[in-house]
């Protein structure tokens, strides 16, 4: 429950102890300047006095003592049918007094019990207050009651239209605190279900990270000293020095080539272009290295409007492109890429498209190479974050390779 709603039940319980309060005094503050004139008889001053007076006590105690039997119940129903017959009584005195029979009108709710007794109670609070509507006309006549009985059928239905009116916005309202608290709990649900997400992630980034370097080692830094050791073997076994140049020099080139690759690793343990740029700069800095080191035109685009996202989605939107890049420079024979970021409603894409040879998904091997731990380690990371990972490729039409994953936000 909100605050606006703490604060209008708080207005309302003020307004149900005091109207009876203030309903009393408007009636007797009328009477009182009137007595000469709708009350000329001594003795009906006197009794309307020791009414008003009984009328203030059973008020206070029920202000006081009575609410602590809070109805509808039977003490509640015994307040409402001794004030009611005070107050008609004081009405029958002087037609004021019917402000304080519209009392009646706002707590049968709370005194009254079942749904017909409720009907039966209001109609009674009717007519006294049809009573000081007919003002002079005489009872013994025909007109009179006739006057009389069409004001207490008019007082009734405009009371039956207010009520439904009433009970309609009150089951409105209802209906309306039950969506929000459906709504709240939803948030708190979906809210626990994130928290769980990225738990899970971080739980299995450890996993992943071994799986990466597992295929780093495999496919650059372990085929490279495979060829280093090669290349010594060929110089241990002959003596001829242009062949050993040859292959020094081939060892040479294939150990800075393992250096770099596992420099490159090594940094891609923790995007560190993260902890300077957001997700679109570093992604932008990412395409440009790239295509300065590989000597093939790429492009970076933005579209949407772009967001703080959570650490842990960030880094994986940007592990993706890496190795999507890293596979497009080994295997692709690419002329052209281009990486696309878009921010949409509830997801954020990646789309790195090359216009290279291309491949046939459905034959590739189960591990190794492009189809090894490069295509399944970018699809079990965005799978780790309730994400996913779509490619399309043709041979000799180019690869388009897609990642979604949810749009969260940094806390």
């Amino acid at each position: 429950m909100t605050t606006a709603d703490n604060e209008l039940d708080r207005r309302e319980a003020a307004f149900h102890r005091w109207a009876p309060y203030f309903l009393l005094g408007l009636g007797s503050l009328l009477a009182a300047a009137t007595a000469e004139l709708l009350t000329p008889w001594t003795g009906q001053r006197v009794a309307a006095a020791v009414l008003v007076v009984a009328a203030l006590a059973i008020q206070l105690w029920w202000s006081w003592s009575g609410r602590l039997h809070r109805g509808p119940n039977a003490v509640s129903v015994t307040y409402f049918v001794v004030r009611w017959a005070i107050a008609s009584a004081l009405t029958v005195l002087n037609g004021f007094f019917s402000f304080y029979v519209v009392a009646g009108y706002f707590d049968t709710d709370e005194t009254i019990p079942g749904r017909r007794r409720k009907r039966l109670a209001l109609f009674a609070c009717t007519i006294p207050v049809a009573m000081a509507q007919t003002g002079g006309v005489p009872f013994h006549s025909g007109t009179g009651w006739l006057v009389f009985a069409g004001l207490l059928i008019a007082n009734n239905l405009l009371l039956t239209v207010m009520k439904h009116f009433a009970d309609q916005q009150a089951a409105r309202s209802e209906a309306r605190a039950t969506t929000i608290a459906e709504l709240e709990q939803a948030h708190e649900e979906n809210a626990a279900l994130q928290a769980q997400l990225l738990v899970q992630a971080r739980e299995a980034g450890i996993a992943d990270e071994r799986r990466r370097l597992a295929a780093e080692i495999h496919d650059t830094i372990a085929q490279g000293l495979t060829g280093i050791i090669a290349q010594l073997q060929v110089v241990a076994n002959t003596s001829d020095p242009a062949t050993i140049q040859d292959h020094v020099g081939r060892a040479s080139d294939l150990a800075r080539h393992s250096l770099g690759e596992a420099r490159r690793s090594v940094q891609n343990l923790a995007p560190a272009g993260l902890s300077y740029d957001g997700l679109p700069e570093a992604l932008r800095k990412t395409v440009d290295q790239w295509s300065e080191r590989t000597g093939v035109p790429a492009e970076f685009t933005l579209t949407g409007t772009a967001q703080h996202l959570h650490g842990e989605f960030a880094a994986t939107i940007l592990r993706i492109t890496q190795e999507a890049l890293a596979n497009v420079s080994k295997h692709a024979a690419a002329t052209r890429v281009g990486v696309t970021l878009s921010f949409m409603d509830s997801e954020v894409t990646v789309d790195i498209r090359d216009d290279g040879k291309g491949f046939d998904p459905l034959a590739l091997p189960a591990r190794s190479g492009t189809g090894g731990f490069g295509l399944e380690g970018m699809r079990a990371r965005a799978e780790r974050i309730a994400g996913s990972l779509t490619i399309e490729a043709e041979p000799g039409f180019g690869t388009a390779v897609s990642a979604r994953v949810p749009l969260v936000l940094h806390a």
